[in-house]
């Protein structure tokens, strides 16, 4: 598990959400439609891009700054199945991340980029254990 320290955390969604809010695991993620116990999030604006992009739900993309509530860990769909070494900086917990505010700054993908990631990750099966 890891510390957070001085480090910036981002989360992309669609949901519309607002600073002190909590985001939690136990839902769908972006990827799957199989419920996960884990609540993803990045130390880069370019993974929480895909995330604002694949998100299901109405709405437009958005990226938060969160700070984690817990411990948390690399996440190894990620880390071991397609960058060793966690070169995006992806991580994953079972507490709660709380939204510390709404980051405004940040450029989307083409709709053939989104479309080329949604048949690639549909060709991975999450690890949720």
């Amino acid at each position: 598990m890891t510390e957070n320290g001085s480090r910036t955390f981002y989360h992309g969604t669609k949901a519309e959400l607002k600073p002190g809010d909590l985001l939690q695991g136990g839902y769908s993620s972006n990827y799957t439609e199989r419920r996960s116990p884990w609540i993803y999030f990045s130390e880069t604006v370019f993974a929480a891009t895909w995330g604002a992009e694949l998100a299901k739900g109405e709405g437009r993309g958005r990226i938060y700054v969160i700070e984690p509530t817990g411990p948390f860990m690399d996440d190894p769909n990620v880390t071991d199945r397609k960058f060793p070494g966690n070169p995006t900086k992806s991580y994953r917990s079972k507490d709660p991340l709380r939204v510390v505010s709404e980051h405004l700054d940040w450029q989307g993908h083409s709709p053939e980029e989104i479309q080329a990631m949604k048949g690639f990750i549909a060709d991975k099966e999450p690890i949720d254990d």
